[in-house]
């Protein structure tokens, strides 16, 4: 397995993407007040900016920039993606991929450790991210968020898309 080391810059801006393991789902949708829930309660225990963030059905893109002395972005990302699973599963949501077994996921490969610790198998391992390196970048990143939507069929306009910070960019 590759040892992948994350950038660990102080207060950087920075693109992510981070998918569901099941990609037929629309639970970050049909869910969004929890997925919102959980965005609220992490950035009051370890603040972070969103500069731009769309939610699809079942992946995420955000532009986040870190506060000053700050490089932790990935605790943030655990802290949100653990406590969206933990709400699902208060609400009875259980990942299946049709078969019938609550929890199951083909595409993910779960150790006998994780299923121990009741790992749902919800979130693709991981995550994709890039430090924005300028100005340019950075709006390039914000479009490229808020252009999302439209990207995938969902919307014509970045603007009928309901769960996306193009809201509060409009002027």
């Amino acid at each position: 397995m590759s040892n992948y080391l994350r950038p660990r810059i102080p207060g950087a801006s920075i693109f992510f993407t981070v998918n569901l393991a099941d990609r037929s789902s629309t639970a970050l949708v049909d869910h969004i007040d929890l997925l919102r829930a959980a965005v609220r309660h992490t950035k009051i225990e370890r603040p972070f900016r969103i500069n731009a963030w769309v939610v699809l059905p079942n992946h995420m893109h955000m532009v986040w920039t870190l506060p000053d002395g700050d490089s932790d972005y990935s605790t943030r990302i655990g802290a949100i993606k653990s406590r969206f699973t933990r709400s699902l599963r208060r609400v009875g949501f259980h990942p299946t991929n049709g078969s019938g077994k609550v929890g199951y996921n083909p595409t993910l490969r779960r150790s006998p450790s994780k299923v121990h610790k009741g790992d749902a198998g919800l979130w693709q391992r991981r995550f994709w991210e890039h430090h924005i390196r300028n100005e340019t970048e950075f709006n390039a990143y914000v479009d490229y968020c808020h252009i999302n939507p439209v990207k995938h069929g969902f919307v014509e306009r970045p603007e009928d898309w309901p769960f996306s910070t193009v809201h509060a960019h409009a002027t």
